[in-house]
């Protein structure tokens, strides 16, 4: 029985890696080296041959010499001599071809350079010059170009880096800022100082940098302007509606005065909720923080919805917030569970979350994905008006989180309100 192979998970480099200053410090090393190298090769090349061709024709030289003497028949100078021991093989095989040539060996343990030609009787003349003094200049050569091209990776590694760390220090300043304003703090800037002289060059960091800032200025300036626009509207409708409201309360009574009546108290209603978005979206909203028990505040909440919803605490605390923010928060998400969802709708305290769900055909995909927008609809449904966007808004103030979710395609929506951790109360689990 063969066991099944398992599959090889893909190689994970650490995270560290993929950061732009090891990169271009393994690309400049990676360069710095090949470099040397080439530059190493080259000189050492160079040298060796200029250094053992001097060598050679030294030899040859002399081998002339000991040729003319063994000829004119006088006595071998030192060094020189016929079928010499030491002679490596090849080379007396040329020379009794009747070639001269020379190599480059050992001879006593010292370099040494043969030269080597033919002599009477199937025998070779050869002679042996020391190369010991050339040898060591190529040796010290060799190691003089490794620490030179050491000391220069180094130092070029050095530059580098620095010149690198410098460019992805900007980056990672640009970056925090875009996530700032991401977040809603239009007031962050990057302010590189190279954007500031319209005569000075910019590189494109720098670019980034002032395209980043004006985006920012330019968005903050038509969010302010919404925003102002918002509440002015907001506060001029109060007073008509104000008026209206007490001309409709004077109306007799029937079915045409509760219409109105009706719609009335919807408009009421939206010009409030834009008062308050306006107010959210100015960020200057000051929260009262108080110890609050979560079960008695989800209870409250229900009963001012005054529908059926069912209330589960499973383990109540108290935590320092808000109440009144939370009970809003709270407040419109069952009320949008009631408005979009279908019954039942549970509300369920556990610890510091909080969740509301419902059984109907969940949230819309957009509103899972981006969160709530304002009075956005999707295809022929109606939109979810301003509740969730002014809950998420409090759940922000009061340094809660809100998330929306659906628990599966067409069996309900789910909005859990994690808060921040309180201590425990004191008593058992209930349901």
């Amino acid at each position: 029985m063969t066991r099944p192979r398992r599959p090889r998970l893909p190689l994970r480099l650490p995270a560290w890696t993929a950061s732009l200053t090891w990169k271009a410090g393994l690309f400049i090393t990676v360069m710095c080296c090949a470099l040397a190298a080439l530059l190493g090769v080259l000189v050492h090349v160079g040298v060796t041959n200029q250094t053992v061709g001097q060598a050679r024709e030294r030899a040859l030289t002399r081998l002339t010499e000991a040729t003319q003497q063994y000829e004119a028949g006088g006595r071998l100078g030192p060094g020189a001599g016929i079928d010499p021991p030491g002679l490596p093989k090849a080379l007396r095989e040329l020379a009794v071809g009747g070639e001269r040539g020379t190599m480059v060996g050992d001879h006593d343990a010292r370099p040494t350079v043969w030269a080597a030609g033919p002599a009477d009787g199937g025998r070779a003349i050869a002679v042996q010059v020391d190369y010991a003094q050339g040898a060591r200049t190529i040796d010290g050569l060799d190691r003089a170009i490794v620490a030179s091209s050491v000391l220069a990776i180094g130092a070029t590694l050095l530059v580098g880096s620095f010149a690198v760390t410098r460019v992805t220090r900007r980056l990672h300043l640009t970056a925090r800022v875009a996530r700032r304003i991401s977040t809603g703090d239009l007031d962050a800037r990057v302010n590189d100082p190279r954007t500031r002289d319209p005569h000075r060059h910019q590189d494109e960091v720098a670019t980034v940098s002032g395209a980043l800032d004006t985006m920012a200025s330019s968005l903050q300036g038509k969010l302010l302007s919404e925003q102002r626009f918002t509440a002015d509207v907001a506060h001029e409708l109060r007073t008509p509606l104000t008026g209206l409201h007490a001309a409709a309360e004077l109306l007799p009574p029937g079915r045409p005065t509760e219409l109105v009546r009706d719609r009335v108290a919807a408009l009421r209603t939206l010009t409030e909720d834009l008062l308050e978005i306006s107010r959210l979206d100015a960020r200057n909203e000051r929260v009262d923080v108080d110890a609050v028990r979560l079960a008695p505040l989800a209870e409250r909440v229900v009963r001012a919805s005054g529908a059926d919803v069912e209330v589960v605490v499973v383990r109540d605390i108290v935590v320092d917030t808000d109440g009144r923010r939370l009970e809003r928060v709270l407040g419109n998400l069952v009320a949008n569970a009631l408005k979009h969802g279908a019954p039942p709708v549970t509300l369920t305290v556990d610890g510091p979350v909080i969740t509301v769900r419902d059984h109907g055909p969940g949230f819309p995909e957009y509103l899972v994905r981006h969160g709530p927008q304002r009075f956005r609809t999707e295809g022929t449904t109606k939109g979810h008006g301003l509740g969730l966007t002014i809950a998420l808004g409090q759940a922000r103030v009061v340094g809660a989180e809100l998330t929306f979710t659906n628990v599966a395609e067409g069996t309900g929506a789910v909005a859990t309100l994690t808060l921040p951790r309180g201590d425990d109360a004191s008593g058992g689990e209930t349901g």
